[in-house]
């Protein structure tokens, strides 16, 4: 108990953990989440090879009920992956590009920092 209260006092109630990272770690973290999924990639390759607005057909491609679809479409239109329009009763889905750029851009720059250009690591990069 008086642990929990010592933290408390320490880091306040106020600060959310994600308040202690840059942005940047925060927006590439919200890219991952949404890519966190088979499904997702799935459903992204789709559109991609479609080069297109597909209405309905996602569903028709994997082997998951539109309600779990719908649910993956949902995570990737929030972090911005796709772009959404209702259509009467269905929903038609593309990629966004510009975002998809960030994102290709914002996992460049991590493994740049992280040294995936070929730099040697403490252990000596062991294959």
């Amino acid at each position: 108990m008086t642990f929990i209260v010592y933290l408390r006092y320490t880091f306040g109630m106020a600060q959310t953990k994600k308040e202690m990272f840059q942005d940047r770690e925060i927006a590439l973290a919200e890219f991952a989440r949404a890519l966190a999924h088979p499904a997702r990639i799935a459903i992204l390759k789709t559109l991609a090879l479609r080069n297109t607005c597909i209405c309905g057909e996602i569903v028709d491609v994997l082997p998951l009920a539109q309600s779990t679809v719908s649910q993956h479409l949902g995570e990737l239109k929030k972090a911005g992956l796709i772009h959404g329009e209702i259509e009467g009763p269905r929903s038609c889905y593309c990629i966004n590009h510009d975002r998809l750029g960030e994102l290709a851009e914002m996992f460049s720059n991590l493994l740049d920092e992280l040294g995936a250009s070929g730099k040697s690591s403490c252990c000596g990069d062991k294959k």
